[in-house]
């Protein structure tokens, strides 16, 4: 048996194949580091530590897009930026769950400038879509990558790619690079994406991405999927000095997609989830204080602490070459699709 993640969350399953020792081994070192750091106790015994100083900022005029914001961390993140003054643009699937979001984020800040984009981060073309006509209405300094999904049955998209991949990955990576130039003309600039911990059991597998071979594992899909925005987040960091890359983990919380998809987990751990708040601190960190600021740019962080991206003795590295070939295939991939959507 091993412990996995599933929305960053801890699932026992079977392990089979000649793996399974070091699957086990990761799984388990993570899940005692998980119960340890990532639950409400370990947000509060970080949070000791926290400058108070590094959020009392007015960020009035900057302009703030979070993808995922109807609900969760993503809505957390756009209300706490929303009280300091930020103009938000809350990108969703849903128009009616984002319509409501709005009214609660506008109510509950007194801010009203809380603007609604509807978009499927697993539609390429459309992202492709989306973000030039974006650029050409409207300013941005902060990105927060934020929208996600895991979907425990191997399922293509209409344009024939696999779901976790095109959402956490490919819908990451386009939107990100086509909004990069905007991001470049404006001081401060900033890309932070939400991960998961469950990255951490996950190498790079260059030779699947899109997990084609072998029985299908959504929640493994999920990690390794984690583990490319980690990497890409690194990569981008280096590409592109005038912008600030980071990514985090929201620790586990309690939002609307663990009591839906994962109640007995829900059940057993509900007295030990973070809420949304908590989970989404992090991420509010990284998009307004100074602090982060200070920070290097392409670092995982936890509870305001940039943290490693390996377990101890877990062969997770991934070699340079390995590396540049994701970032060659998702190039290749968002470019077919900017060709589709007329942009290039």
């Amino acid at each position: 048996m091993a412990v996995t993640c599933r929305g960053g969350l801890p699932v026992v399953e079977r392990t089979p194949g000649c793996a399974a020792d070091m699957s086990l081994y990761r799984n388990t070192v993570w899940f005692l580091k998980g119960m340890r750091e990532y639950t409400k106790g370990g947000y509060e015994a970080a949070a000791k530590h926290f400058t108070a100083e590094d959020l009392q900022v007015d960020v009035t005029g900057r302009s703030y897009m979070i993808t995922g914001a109807n609900s969760g961390i993503g809505k957390a993140a756009a209300l706490a930026i929303a009280k300091k003054g930020g103009t938000i643009h809350l990108v969703c699937r849903n128009k009616e769950r984002a319509e409501e979001a709005q009214k609660e984020i506008i109510s509950s800040s007194g801010n009203p400038s809380i603007l609604v984009h509807l978009l499927d981060m697993s539609n390429p073309k459309e992202i492709w879509e989306f973000a030039e006509r974006f650029k050409t209405e409207n300013r941005l300094h902060v990105l927060v990558n934020n929208a996600g999904c895991m979907v425990n049955n191997r399922e293509l998209t209409e344009d024939g790619i696999e779901k976790n991949f095109a959402t956490n990955v490919l819908g990451t990576y386009i939107l990100t690079s086509a909004l990069l130039p905007a991001l470049e003309k404006e001081d401060d600039a900033r890309v932070v994406t939400v991960s998961s911990g469950g990255m951490l059991v996950q190498k790079l597998n260059i030779l699947d991405l899109q997990f084609e071979k072998g029985t299908f594992d959504g929640t493994m899909a999920y990690a390794q999927n984690k583990r490319q925005q980690v990497i890409l987040t690194e990569q981008w960091s280096k590409a592109y000095p005038k912008v600030h890359f980071s990514v985090m983990h929201p620790g586990w919380a309690d939002t609307p997609a663990v009591r839906s998809s994962m109640p007995d987990f829900y059940e057993k751990m509900k007295n030990r989830l973070r809420t949304e708040e908590q989970g989404a601190d992090t991420v509010v960190w990284l998009a307004l204080s100074p602090a982060a600021k200070k920070q290097a740019s392409g670092l995982f962080f936890q509870d305001r602490t940039s943290v490693s991206t390996h377990l101890p003795l877990a062969s997770t590295h991934s070699s340079a070459g390995d590396e540049e070939k994701l970032l060659q295939t998702l190039q290749e991939m968002s470019q077919k699709f900017a060709i589709a959507s007329g942009k290039l």
